[in-house]
């Protein structure tokens, strides 16, 4: 069984490829004695990987993205709001839904929480993508049932 989701207290930094920098530096953190870290979880790129791995629509467009030169910016521009629109429409797989709603009913349904990105290669000393993605503050579980994408 995948394990689509993971806990704080179940990461660090060997999880990095699972959870991105972020998650695994939330991991370690809330491992620290002294050091306090709100409970909260992690979707990890096994949950990405399986809902994208069969969408043929996504495929093509990557595909077409990749044959894009750093020129195109137009071109470039048209196909990652095509991709995005491809991503945002996917239903989100039922178990890993099950495993996020698991979760959010463990931590509490009426806390409020933040979605943030958490890319495998953030802040690297050669790559950083501060910025780049989307963040969600202060949403109830109701929120998630509404609007819960995977980016």
């Amino acid at each position: 069984m995948n394990s689509y989701v993971l806990g704080f207290q179940e990461i660090d930094k060997t999880k990095l490829m699972e959870v991105g920098g972020k998650g695994a530096n939330l991991g370690e953190l809330s491992r620290m004695e002294g050091i306090r870290v709100p409970e909260g979880f992690c979707v990890t790129t096994a949950a990405y990987k399986r809902m994208v791995e069969d969408n043929q629509k996504l495929g093509h467009l990557l595909n077409q993205l990749s044959l894009l030169r750093l020129s195109e910016l137009e071109k470039i521009s048209q196909v990652s709001a095509k991709i995005r629109t491809v991503i945002e429409e996917t239903a989100i797989a039922k178990e890993i839904e099950a495993q996020i709603t698991s979760y959010i009913t463990l931590l509490g349904e009426n806390n409020a929480y933040a979605v943030r990105s958490s890319a495998t290669a953030e802040d690297l000393p050669t790559a950083s993508f501060a910025g780049q993605q989307d963040t969600y503050l202060n949403l109830f579980s109701k929120d998630f049932k509404q609007e819960l994408y995977i980016f």
